[in-house]
């Protein structure tokens, strides 16, 4: 007996306030802490229109961290998989054959046969 699974159920992620996941909800309590800061900060500096603006572009990329999803991968993992397959094991990978029945028989690659 078979019993088919919906993949939606398979998919299926615990929310806890306002249908966000608690990374998501995390990272956007960040993200308003990280802006609230920046406004706070710079308002009287620079104007409060143009800290308005600075707030979006620094609170922005913590509150996109949070909803990242590429593959199954959050941000960090994301992150580091591509820094791994781009920088720190990047180059040329050569492919050299290794015969097993050869180093059984205790030959060497290339003899002639017998």
């Amino acid at each position: 007996m078979e019993i088919k699974i919906p993949k939606e159920v398979r998919q299926h992620k615990e929310t806890i306030f306002f249908g966000l996941s608690a990374r998501q909800f995390l990272c956007a309590l960040f993200a308003v802490g990280i802006a609230v800061a920046v406004y706070l900060s710079l308002s009287e500096t620079i104007g409060k229109e143009t800290a308005s603006w600075a707030c979006i572009l620094s609170a922005a990329p913590v509150a996109v961290a949070g909803f990242f999803n590429y593959n199954g991968l959050t941000l960090e993992q994301f992150a580091w998989a591509f820094l791994k397959s781009e920088v720190l094991c990047a180059g040329n990978r050569v492919f050299k054959a290794e015969n097993i029945y050869y180093k059984a028989l205790g030959r060497k690659e290339g003899a002639d046969f017998d």
